[in-house]
This record gives structure tokens, sequence and C-alpha cells, in this order.
């Protein structure tokens, strides 16, 4: 069995790499690309040199140079599909493409397992879910999503000088990355080092009170007091307590941001 993985963070690659070798370890992962670009570019050249397609695409939404559904736009993709990702609002839109099952971030072994035998299933009976399914799929989906919250980090230990703290994530305004090391600033303007990459900070935040904008800074709604256009389609967030960088939101996430801070 053939894989490939599109996903544009590289811990998320190893990890779901590391899940595949526990519950499918007679799977082949063929290639992992962490773009559009690179996804279309990779199909293509493994078409040009007469290799079988990939039987199952693990596939991450929101990529670094904009949503995967363009992939479907720029080539025809004759594998099924698995979505990976950390929001549930896609779902409607996942199941128009030829996709079976759809995985919230972070991806646990119960669940990618299920997904594989959900492919087994269909494959097996050479069938595809037929459009009178699909709803049902999505409902059972969103419902479990919804219905099955996540447990997302209530604190973190810090050091301040001699002293071990608990602070609670209710007091941090922003996480940032400087010179390697990842950091957070709570309302009070403190400054503390936690010994995390943002990619883990990912999936231990709460999505609802915390929004990466880049691929070095995520922000609270509390954080952010001022917002205005920037070059090529981004945004320049003025922070309290102040930053002494540019805060900007990639291209890529001003949509995405917009709803966050709308909500």
């Amino acid at each position: 069995m053939n894989i490939l993985i599109v996903e544009d963070e590289k811990l998320a690659v190893r990890k779901l790499t590391k899940l595949l070798e526990e519950v499918a370890p007679d799977f082949v992962i063929k290639g992992a690309t962490p773009s559009i670009e690179a996804t279309v570019e990779w199909i293509s050249e493994n078409r040009a040199a007469g290799e079988s397609e990939p039987d199952i695409i693990f596939l991450d939404i929101e990529l670094a140079d904009g949503q995967s559904f363009e992939i479907f736009n720029r080539i025809e993709i004759k594998s099924t599909v698995i979505f990976t990702t950390s929001y549930d609002e896609y779902a409607l839109q996942a199941f128009k493409v030829k996709s079976v099952d759809y995985l919230l971030k972070p991806v646990q072994k119960e669940d990618l397992l299920r997904s594989i035998n959900k492919y087994y299933d269909l494959t097996s009976a050479r069938l595809a879910p037929s459009p009178s399914a699909l709803p049902t799929d999505i409902e059972t989906i969103l419902r479990k999503l919804h219905q099955a919250p996540v447990e997302y980090r209530k604190r973190f230990l810090v050091k301040q000088g001699a002293r071990m703290l608990s602070v609670e994530t209710s007091e941090i305004a922003f996480f940032y990355i400087d010179e390697g090391l990842c950091f957070f600033k709570n309302h009070q303007g403190q400054k503390f080092v936690v010994d995390y990459k943002m990619e883990e900070l990912d999936e231990f935040l709460d999505p609802a009170r915390f929004f990466r904008i880049n691929r070095g800074i995520i922000v609270t709604h509390q954080a952010v007091t001022q917002m205005q256009p920037y070059y090529n389609n981004r945004l320049a967030l003025t922070l309290k307590p102040a930053f002494e960088k540019e805060a900007i939101v990639s291209r890529e996430r001003v949509n995405d941001f917009k709803n966050w801070m709308g909500k």
C-alpha cells in the first residue's frame, strides 16, 4: 500500500509516519510534500516516470501556499484521500472531492485505524461512497468532532530565575519564536521561555483562544489591539503587550484569522 503525505509541518509528518508504522506496518510512504506546488509536481513526476499512483493521500488542508483543495483544480487526483486538519469547518468541502474520511488534528491512533479500515471496506467492495451516503458521513464526523472535545493545555510550567512557576493559559497574550527558542509574554508583559516547538503548541492550545498568524507567532484575541493592511494581501498587527518585531498575518491565513477574530 503506497502512501503520499501532504503536510507542511515536519513534526506532523513525523507523528503521522509513526502512527502509520504502528497501525499499518505494511504501508510504504512514497513521499511527503509540504505545499500545493510541490504536491502537483510530485504527482506529475511520479506519473511521468510510470510509477503507480499512491493508494492513499493523507492531505492537510492548510498548507504553506494555500488550501489544498486547489490541488484538485490543478491536477487529476486518482488516489483515495484522507484529509487531516486542525479545523472542522472544512468537512463539507472535503467530501465534495474524492475523500473517505476527515481526521481532526492531533490525529489519534484509533481514528487513523478507523479511516484505514473504511478505505479497505470501500475498495474491497470496489465501491465509492454514493452521493446519498455522504451527508450521513459528514453528520457523523461533525457530531463526533463536537461531542468529543480535545483536552487542551490549561497551564505551562516555566522558570523565573531559580523558581518554577505554573502559568495559566488564560494569562498568556502571545507565543513567538526568537533565535530558535519559543517564548510567551503574559498580559503584564513578562517574558518566559517554553520548551516546545510551535507545531507542538498548535496541538496543545485551544484554537478558539489562540491563532497562529504565521510560522513564528501565536496570538490571543486580547493581544490584538489593531489590524492594518500590509503588502501582498497580508495584515500587520499591533500587539499588547508590546512586541518588538513585526506581527504579520501570512497571506494564506488572513481569511481564517478574520473569521477567528469575529467569533
